[in-house]
């Protein structure tokens, strides 16, 4: 990426921006599922409230026995690290209830497509 006087070498820069920027890389991305159901957003929840509060209690008993509140937050604020990587990202076993949804109605050919409120004539104001 340097050459020898120790410049950026602009094709390998322009290459490399152009990687990063293309279609290549960012399809990657697009692959990635983001979408959670109902149950699964349930559950995740769930997990979430679950670890936070026994994170709570294991950090509020063990601060309590060695008399130092900073181990309580510590352990609190791992349950929380924990937690999230438990439940933020969107793992298969929250989308294991996909919704099926309705087709869609089509539309008839002989009625304009303006929704009510359009179509009414819009008043001027003074």
């Amino acid at each position: 990426m340097f050459d020898e006087t120790g410049s950026v070498e602009p094709l390998r820069f322009v290459r490399l921006h152009l990687f990063i920027f293309s279609g290549n890389m960012l399809s990657m991305f697009k692959t990635i599922p983001t979408h959670m159901d109902y149950k699964g957003q349930k559950l995740a929840e769930q997990i979430f409230q679950g670890i936070i509060l026994i994170s709570a209690v294991i950090g509020f008993v063990y601060g309590l026995i060695i008399e130092q509140f900073g181990w309580t937050v510590y352990i609190v604020l791992a349950g929380f690290a924990v937690s999230c990587v438990l439940t933020l990202p969107p793992w298969p076993m929250y989308r294991q209830n996909p919704l099926s949804w309705q087709p869609a109605i089509p539309e008839p050919s002989g009625e304009s497509s303006q929704k009510p409120q359009e179509s009414l004539k819009k008043k001027k104001h003074k």
